[in-house]
């Protein structure tokens, strides 16, 4: 089992923000989390990532509990995500900003980079190469000197994930990838998304509003509504769940 959330709850004062979440991603999955404006997906997310340590329950991934680390500890163990306000590094190059990805996986060498030592030059020619190996799989490379914030939105959202590819993750959480997005790059998300897993032997979770993009590219779904899950399922399943029609697809 990739990561399995036990009870995961969260409380910000008399809130509940999520209540018993309970989540299971296998090996090579891409699993929906869905739900209404305020359900409390991108909570479960910083749960999830070491942004907030669950008030109850725990957060197993690859046998390992990983409840309350800190999130760069657990970008090391393996976990990466994107954000759905897109969080790039504006100064940097496009290829500036993979790099940057890489490093969570780097050991410390501070002192062969402060003095420009032959070790630190060659860690960072294998960085920029790794670097230019994820832009041409993401179908940026083209691009790669250019500063990051000019590209078109969906190549920024491209680029997030290349980023977050960039920390060798075997489980890549996606909040809102198609946000903003036009149709057209809408469809395209889906084949990349499918595309990314199968190259890199990824799960994936994501959480998405276009229901195109959600139903056409995940196997399962769980469904939140006020911080409680009141679906689970393949999505036809889903998309026929009466509950899930009354709180998030609209009575019609």
């Amino acid at each position: 089992m990739k990561l399995v959330t036990h009870g995961a709850t969260m409380r910000f004062g008399g809130l509940v923000a999520v209540s018993d979440l309970k989540l299971e991603i296998d090996k090579d999955e891409i699993v929906g989390l869905i739900g209404p404006n305020g359900a409390g997906k991108t909570t479960a997310f910083n749960m999830i990532t070491g942004v907030y340590e669950p008030t109850e329950g725990r957060v197993v991934f690859e046998g390992e509990d990983i409840t309350g680390k800190a999130p760069h500890r657990i970008t090391k163990a393996g976990i990466a995500r994107t954000f759905q306000n897109i969080r790039l590094f504006s100064t940097m190059s496009v290829v500036e900003n993979v790099m940057v990805g890489s490093t969570v996986q780097e050991k410390p060498g501070w002192f062969t980079s402060v003095f420009g030592l032959p070790g630190a030059r060659k860690r960072a020619k294998e960085a920029r190469e790794f670097a230019m190996d994820l832009l041409q799989e993401t179908g940026l490379a083209e691009f790669a000197d250019e500063q990051a914030t000019s590209l078109p939105y969906g190549k920024q959202r491209r680029l997030e994930i290349a980023r977050a590819l960039a920390s060798r993750p075997s489980l890549l959480l996606l909040d809102e990838p198609a946000a903003g997005m036009n149709p057209q790059e809408s469809l395209e998300l889906m084949d990349f998304i499918h595309h990314i897993r199968d190259r890199f032997k990824l799960s994936i979770l994501l959480i998405e509003h276009h229901m195109q993009v959600v139903m056409g590219v995940c196997s399962r779904m769980y469904v939140l509504d006020y911080g409680v899950t009141i679906a689970q399922g393949t999505p036809d399943v889903i998309r026929r769940d009466p509950k899930v029609i009354e709180a998030y697809l609209g009575v019609d």
